[in-house]
């Protein structure tokens, strides 16, 4: 039997679906930057991305990585919280959105995302998202302050209007410890946007 997907692998594999050479994409926690590279590639050399982290040590990871293989003229790298995001970008311009929450990996594990910050940083994700775009949030409970953050971003997505986003909660159960899983939003294509033939 096959090992099951990485929530990242999957949420890589879903993000390629929806994004396209010239597109504007988020990395709301550039981390160590392996999304903000994969996301840099995705968008091609006319495209943008964006990448938060609140860390300097992560900010220049990430610009480390990036210059490594000629991605960093495609980003914008922002020290600061995700939940300034609104202020960076317009209503319905992004393709994608990605988050991965939790603490830097070899980083201090007292910093983490914060449950507040997080949730207005999803709420203006959503808004910033083009119809058809794709919001995915790798969550980590487990560690201190991961159950209450991943708990409050499931019960948020659980109360998501079903007429203006799709929702799929990708979870392993069953294991010795909390695993981490994926959330994929998907903003909808609304009838109403759509131009109707009367003739």
């Amino acid at each position: 039997m096959s090992a099951p997907e990485r929530p990242t692998a999957r949420a890589h594999r879903e993000l390629a679906e929806v994004i396209r050479p010239g597109d504007l994409a988020i990395d709301a926690t550039a981390g160590n930057g392996h999304d903000t590279v994969f996301l840099a590639e995705q968008v091609g050399e006319s495209g943008r991305v964006i990448a938060y982290d609140i860390q300097a040590e992560a900010i220049a990871s990430t610009r480390s990585r990036l210059e490594a293989v000629g991605l960093e003229k495609r980003v914008t790298l922002i020290q600061g919280s995700h939940a300034r995001l609104s202020r960076d970008v317009d209503i319905g311009s992004v393709a994608a959105v990605v988050f991965n929450l939790g603490y830097l990996p070899g980083g201090d594990h007292a910093v983490i995302t914060l449950r507040e910050e997080t949730l207005s940083a999803t709420r203006q994700a959503l808004d910033a998202l083009r119809a058809g775009g794709l919001l995915a949030m790798v969550c980590y409970p487990g560690h201190a302050g991961g159950d209450e953050e991943s708990e409050a971003v499931l019960a948020w997505v659980r109360d998501l209007d079903a007429s203006l986003y799709d929702v799929e909660v990708a979870r392993r159960e069953g294991t010795l410890r909390p695993a981490p899983f994926l959330i994929l939003v998907r903003k909808k294509v609304c009838p109403q946007s759509a131009v109707i033939n009367l003739a």
